[in-house]
């Protein structure tokens, strides 16, 4: 029988990543969100009027991509758009209904983030701990 490769707390982390990531797609998934539709309607309300070439390296997409995520999510009714034309800066806000649906989504990141927490308290501080001390520098 081979050995087990050597523990790599890069592959280890990225692993545990996939793992929640498909948690969370499930979780938005009744809502009519996945984890990047999500992540940019946070950036959107956290940011009014960001500009797409911003929104998308926060995202880390492409401004193509994240022109036509925009747009899906104008046309959904979560996101105001009024830029004028093309190479015009941009007046992105979140509607009324795109508050409600993040406040609707928190509820349940914060029931998967509990999860997490009792399942892997260890980690839950470690990440805790890596955040501040960045935040922090």
């Amino acid at each position: 029988m081979p050995e087990p490769p050597p523990f790599s707390p890069t592959v280890t982390l990225l692993t545990v990543g996939r793992v929640w990531e498909a948690e969370l797609a499930a979780a938005l998934k009744p809502l009519g969100l996945t984890p990047r539709k999500y992540g940019l309607l946070g950036h959107i309300r956290g940011t009014p009027g960001i500009s797409f070439s911003e929104l998308a390296r926060r995202s880390r997409i492409t401004v193509q991509s994240a022109h036509t995520a925009v747009s899906g999510l104008v046309d959904a009714g979560l996101v105001d758009d009024r830029t004028a034309h093309a190479g015009a800066a941009s007046t992105l806000g979140i509607t009324a209904a795109g508050t409600d649906l993040l406040a609707r989504a928190a509820q349940q990141v914060a029931r998967l983030d509990a999860e997490f927490a009792e399942r892997h308290p260890g980690l839950t501080a470690a990440l805790a701990e890596h955040f501040e001390a960045v935040a922090r520098s």
